[in-house]
């Protein structure tokens, strides 16, 4: 064989073929795997499926590498002997020389022909010995720990320690039940100083108030001197704590996490649409986490958005469709309200009725909204603006979850400029019916009680008793944003899906299904739109960048839809810490 011909059946073996892709060989638990150079060594592991157990470990942190239970044996080949060529098999890889001391996976990255192992008496008996120490001075309340059901120490306990305990003295106390925060509280007696807690708040947050004190067994977390833990994504820390340590006041004692139903949806707080799982059990939600996207909000929210949900079972919540008679509102059924709303469009010209949408409907509501409006046959329809200041990280300047999605499904680069003409028109008495949808007028669209006072006939849909259902002639019960389907498009130009968590308390209806049923009592047409997929398709079917979608193919992820050209911070900030290699990511 000539030379030529050797050198391309060297470069056809499969070691060779890792370099050209800029990636290397390792081998893990005797198995070859490619990957990326500077992939971290539990992180490798994970992609094969192989799951290295660890604490202080996070792929959205840096890696400080001091719970040491992640502890792995690596090999590298030996050195060759001087003038020596090194030793390969059939497939080109050299023979592996293990080490007989462990190396923590979480801060190593893999390099060419590395060998690790996860199992072997070495490792075991490594994870045993970490463990033990672990719950040294660890209490024994499993049963009355807030965490238990998603306790990993307490699960690799199970896996990985000894079963029997040789500690025999007193456990040192540590401070239980410590109010750092507003919203979280610190039982320092289950801390494992794993520190997930403090890096997550110098290096996401930005609010550096965590640390440790003390020194070896009396080490104790704490905040700085004169601070508490009040930055408004105080709650992360709880997310990620491995243990019990740290808890979410809200939540506390509230319930266990195994009777918990999880949805996973999105948050309608602003537009950035962060990813959520919604926990629920007996038509009652118990609290709200994120869920990972890394091409939303990674694996963080703001404490405001996941607390905003207990006026969903409070008291102002509308359960039954209402209507004004003699100055007070009297319960009516749906038949009737779609009637008495119907009769009162019908009995005014089309210039003299306006709609005011919100941009926190969902793309089937505001693609409804289109067909009300144009069945009415009247142009004057806009939503209202909602715009607060950012805050560099997730939480955008506007705080319309579906402003960019009212954009697309409405046809319009403005949806909210008709909203000043339309209020003046409400003053000047020119528009004598108004139908808000989703909207209070009085407290965020800048009307006047006066205003609402000259109108022949005001229609509101919402959840939740306001001044404007105060004011309204018609009030028709609508769903809250766990208690329906339909999709948004955040700010990002992101196609996301909402899916219901609970049902719809009382007589409450979907919005999109009142949003068809007015239109059916305009039109006289029969119906034929049964389920939200239908509403779905009919609206791919009109909007271009729609087409070959449904509801199904969104996912749990999302799908790009448009370019926007938005940046969201927090995403910005990971990217580079990643590139830095800070983080793996």
């Amino acid at each position: 064989m000539s030379d030529t011909t050797s050198a391309t059946a060297e470069l056809t073996l499969p070691k060779d073929l890792a370099a050209a892709k800029g990636m290397v060989n390792v081998q893990i638990d005797g198995v070859w795997h490619q990957f990326p150079r500077g992939t971290r060594m539990i992180e490798a592991c994970r992609q094969t499926g192989t799951i290295v157990p660890h604490y202080c470990y996070h792929p959205k942190l840096s890696a400080p590498g001091n719970c040491r239970m992640c502890l792995v044996q690596m090999g590298m080949p030996p050195r060759p002997a001087p003038g020596q060529e090194p030793q390969r098999d059939e497939q080109g890889y050299e023979p592996i020389g293990w080490m007989p001391r462990p190396v923590i996976a979480c801060a190593n990255t893999v390099s060419e022909n590395m060998g690790i192992r996860t199992q072997g008496e070495l490792v075991e008996k490594c994870r045993e010995g970490v463990m033990e120490f672990l719950l040294i001075n660890h209490p024994l309340d499993c049963p009355i720990c807030d965490q238990a059901g998603e306790c990993r120490l307490q699960e690799q306990s199970v896996e990985h320690g000894r079963g029997v305990s040789r500690f025999v003295d007193m456990k040192v106390k540590k401070p239980k039940n410590v109010d750092i925060g507003p919203r979280i509280r610190l039982d320092d007696e289950r801390c494992i100083m794993c520190s997930r807690c403090i890096r997550f708040m110098d290096e996401v947050a930005g609010d550096p108030v965590l640390g440790f004190t003390q020194r070896g067994t009396h080490t104790t977390l704490t905040v700085h001197p004169g601070r508490l833990l009040d930055s408004n994504y105080s709650l992360n820390t709880a997310d990620i704590c491995p243990v019990g340590a740290l808890t979410s006041n809200d939540f506390r004692f509230q319930m266990r996490v195994w009777f918990l139903k999880e949805t996973p949806t999105i948050d309608v707080n602003c537009g950035t649409g962060t990813n959520i799982t919604v926990w629920t059990r007996g038509n009652r939600i118990h609290r709200i986490t994120p869920r990972q996207n890394d091409e939303v909000n990674s694996c963080w929210m703001p404490d405001s958005h996941r607390l905003n949900f207990h006026y969903i079972d409070g008291e102002s919540r509308i359960t039954e469709p209402m209507k004004k008679e003699g100055g007070q509102h009297v319960v009516i059924s749906w038949k009737e309200a779609f009637e008495s709303a119907a009769a009162a469009i019908k009995a005014h010209p089309a210039d003299q009725i306006a709609i005011i949408a919100s941009g926190r409907m969902t793309n089937e509501e505001l693609f409804l909204t289109r067909t009300l409006a144009a069945e009415i046959g009247t142009q004057r329809l806009s939503l209202v603006p909602r715009f607060a200041e950012p805050d560099a990280l997730l939480i955008a300047a506007d705080r319309n979850p579906n402003s960019t999605g009212a954009k697309l499904v409405l046809g319009l680069d403005d949806p909210f400029a008709a909203l000043d003409g339309i209020r003046e028109d409400v003053r000047s008495g020119r528009i004598k019916v108004l139908i808000a949808l989703g909207e209070d007028l009085l407290s965020d669209a800048g009307f006047e009680s006066s205003d609402l006072a000259g109108l022949d006939c005001l229609i509101q849909s919402h959840l939740l008793a306001n001044p404007t259902a105060q004011a309204a002639h018609l009030v028709l019960p609508t769903a809250a944003f766990a208690e329906k389907r339909g999709s948004m498009v955040n700010l990002s130009g992101r196609l996301q899906r909402l899916n219901r968590a609970v049902e719809p308390p009382g007589q409450v209806r979907d919005d999109w299904e009142v949003l068809r049923d007015l239109i059916l009592a305009l039109s006289g047409e029969r119906n034929e739109a049964h389920l939200i997929e239908d509403i779905f398709k009919a609206m791919a079917s009109a909007i271009a960048p729609l087409a070959d979608l449904s509801l199904s193919k969104i996912g749990h992820q999302g799908v790009p839809l448009l370019e926007t050209g938005h940046q969201i911070p927090l995403l910005a900030n990971e990217r580079a810490a990643k590139a830095a290699g800070r983080i793996n990511g």
